[in-house]
C-alpha cells in the first residue's frame, strides 16, 4: 500500500506517493514517471522496489499542469505527448530535486538514496543527479538523454542504462552516442541494450511491451541496485 504525501516547492505542494518496505526502513529510491504519469505500471514498479527493501517516493511530476496520470487507452500516447508539450522542463527538474531532498530527510530512509526513472523520467533522473548527486541512478530508455549528455562531466553518480535496439524514438546511432558520453565521465556505468526491443519495452500496459527484454532488464536492475545501493 502507498501513502499519499506532499513535497513542498516554491510553487506549492507537489503530490507524491510513498511506499515503505516490510522492515519500515531502508535506502531511499526516487521513482520518476514516464510521460503517462504515476500510472498503475509505475506503481507496480514502486511495489517491486519496496519489496526489495527500498523506501520509494514517486512524485507527480505533471502536477503543475493538473495531471496525475493518463489513463490507458487508444489515445494515451497522444494525450501524454500533449501534456509533455505543456511541461516546464526546468521546473520539473527543480521539483524532482526537491523530492529527492525530501526523501533523504525522511526518518525511514537510511544508508543512501538512488533514482530510478523510465522514459521521460529516465532523462529527468539524469538531470537531477547532475545537480544533486545520489548513490545510484537507473535510467530506462531516457528519452531526453540525447540532449543531456553535455551534463556528463558533472555526473558523479554510478548509473545503469537500458535501451531497446529497435527504439522508435531513440535510434541506435543516438544510443551509441549516449553510451560513449556517459561512459567517458569517470563514474561507474553499466550500459545494456536489448535486441528487437522498442521504446517503453518494460511497460506491460503499453503496446511496445517486450516480455523477454523486460524480464532481462528488471533482473539486471535488481541485481545492480542491490549491489550499488544495498538494503542490508
Amino acid at each position: 500500500m502507498s501513502e499519499r504525501i506532499e513535497v513542498e516547492t516554491p510553487a506549492g505542494a507537489m503530490p507524491a506517493h510513498l511506499w515503505l518496505p516490510s522492515t519500515g526502513r531502508g535506502p531511499g529510491v526516487l521513482l520518476l514517471q514516464e510521460i503517462f504519469g504515476v500510472s498503475p505500471y509505475i506503481r507496480r514498479r514502486a511495489e517491486d522496489l519496496a519489496a526489495l527493501g527500498y523506501v520509494v517516493l514517486a512524485p507527480e511530476v505533471f502536477w503543475r499542469i493538473g495531471i496525475s496520470e493518463i489513463a490507458n487507452g487508444p489515445s494515451m500516447l497522444e494525450e501524454a505527448m500533449a501534456a509533455l508539450g505543456r511541461l516546464d522542463w526546468d521546473a520539473a527538474v527543480a521539483d524532482s530535486t526537491l523530492a529527492l531532498e525530501a526523501l533523504r530527510a525522511r526518518p525511514e530512509v537510511a544508508n543512501g538514496t538512488g533514482v530510478v526513472g523510465f522514459c521521460f523520467g529516465g532523462g529527468l533522473g539524469y538531470a537531477v543527479v547532475a545537480g544533486a548527486p545520489a548513490d545510484a541512478l537507473v535510467s530506462f530508455y531516457g528519452s531526453t538523454l540525447p540532449n543531456l549528455v553535455e551534463a556528463v562531466p558533472s555526473v558523479s553518480t554510478p548509473s545503469q542504462h537500458h535501451f531497446g535496439e529497435s527504439d522508435s524514438y531513440i535510434p541506435m546511432d543516438q544510443v551509441t552516442r549516449i553510451r560513449e558520453q556517459v561512459t567517458s565521465g569517470g563514474a561507474p556505468v553499466d550500459f545494456r541494450t536489448y535486441p528487437g526491443a522498442d521504446h517503453a519495452f518494460d511497460n506491460d500496459d503499453f503496446v511496445n511491451h517486450d516480455p523477454v527484454a523486460s524480464e532481462q532488464a528488471w533482473s539486471a536492475t535488481t541485481d545492480w541496485l542491490t549491489r550499488t545501493l544495498p538494503t542490508g
